[in-house]
Parts: structure tokens; C-alpha cells; sequence
């Protein structure tokens, strides 16, 4: 069994800020593959279902982005999921926007959702870091993550979200290179990403 967790904020008014694309890349895993109603549990929403030979379960955090990692712990306690496999869905400023790459560990590079989970479950869990640029200063940077993508963007998210949900079981699978490889040929098919990169660090 996996669990993919979508990081976010909850409600309305952070829906289609840039720190959600975490929740809008499970959401769309959801729906593409028919999963099951979401339902409140683990101070998040969950969602199960199969991705090719394995069950999963999404979640999404509703604790806000810096508590995320209570959520992700009593999820992964309660199904008895190692670190291992836990996937989770961060956006990521130091990758340009659309740009795709999975790593297993490492830092957190000062992203508050990551701190919290790495406290609570430990280090050693996939991330799928989804792009979204940088803003250019630091001091602009809490602005840029906590505002809506700009409607210019609409079309690069929406295709990247697709990509994601379409080639999602290869990590269920656990292939992480062959999934971000997959994922940015069809960025790249879109017009969205030039340099060719398999995505795997």
C-alpha cells in the first residue's frame, strides 16, 4: 500500500494558490482514476484507490501547510505505511514552473509542509517537487507561493496536473525516473519545456 499526500492549505481562499499545487496534482489522480469519495479522517481527506497493482491512499493535509506532518503521521500509522512508501506532492520554488523532479530525502529547502512531515514520519519519503519559479527576491517569495497562479498559467498547470495523474501508477510502481521522464515529454509535447532532463535526482 502508498500514500500520496498532496500538500496545501484548506478552504476556499487558497485553492488556487501556487503552495496548493500539491492538493490540485491528488485531486486530479483522483478523479482520473475514479477513486473513491473523499472523506474527512487524519485531520485531512482521503481518498483510495488503485494505480495499476497497488493500492493508495490520497491525502490531503487540512491542518494547514506548516502542521501537515500530524496528518501524514496518523494516516501512516493507522495503515502501517513506511516512510518509504509515502509520496508526497510539494510545490517547489527552485525549479522553474512545470519542471518536474522526484527525489527520495534530502532537504527541505525551508518549505514548512516538508518540515512538519519530516518531524513527524522522518526524512526518508518520496517527494514529487512540481515547479512553480521563483519569484526572483527572497523577500518576495511568501507573497509568490501564497498567491493564486495568474490566469497565463492556467494552461501549464492543468497539462501538468494531467501528466501527473496519467503517469502516476509508475510511481506507485516506484520507477521515479521513468515518471518524471514521462511527465516532462508531455510538458515538452505542450510546448511548456525545452531542455530535455529525466527528472531524477
Amino acid at each position: 500500500m502508498r500514500l500520496f499526500v498532496g500538500l496545501g492549505n484548506p478552504g476556499a481562499r487558497y485553492a488556487r494558490n501556487r503552495h496548493n499545487v500539491g492538493f490540485m496534482a491528488v485531486d486530479e489522480i483522483a478523479r482520473r482514476h475514479g477513486f473513491a469519495p473523499w472523506r474527512r479522517r487524519f485531520q485531512g481527506e482521503t481518498s483510495e484507490g488503485t494505480l495499476g497493482t497497488e493500492r493508495v491512499i490520497l491525502l490531503k493535509p487540512t491542518t494547514y501547510m506548516n502542521e501537515s506532518g500530524r496528518s501524514v503521521q496518523e494516516a501512516s500509522s493507522f495503515f502501517k505505511i513506511a516512510p518509504g512508501d509515502v509520496t508526497v506532492f510539494q510545490d517547489e520554488l527552485e525549479l522553474p514552473p512545470g519542471k518536474v523532479r522526484v527525489k527520495i530525502g534530502g532537504g527541505i529547502a525551508g518549505h514548512n509542509g516538508l518540515r512538519s512531515i519530516s518531524a513527524h514520519i522522518g526524512n526518508e519519503y518520496r517527494r514529487v517537487r512540481l515547479g512553480i519559479g521563483h519569484p526572483g527576491v527572497k523577500e518576495l517569495v511568501h507573497g509568490h507561493v501564497l498567491s493564486d497562479f495568474a490566469k497565463a498559467d492556467d494552461e501549464w498547470v492543468r497539462t501538468l496536473c494531467d501528466a501527473v495523474a496519467e503517469h502516476a501508477a509508475l510511481l506507485a510502481k516506484g520507477t521515479d525516473a521513468t515518471f518524471a521522464n514521462r511527465v516532462h515529454l508531455a510538458m515538452q509535447a505542450k510546448g511548456f519545456l525545452t531542455k530535455d532532463d529525466n527528472g531524477k535526482e
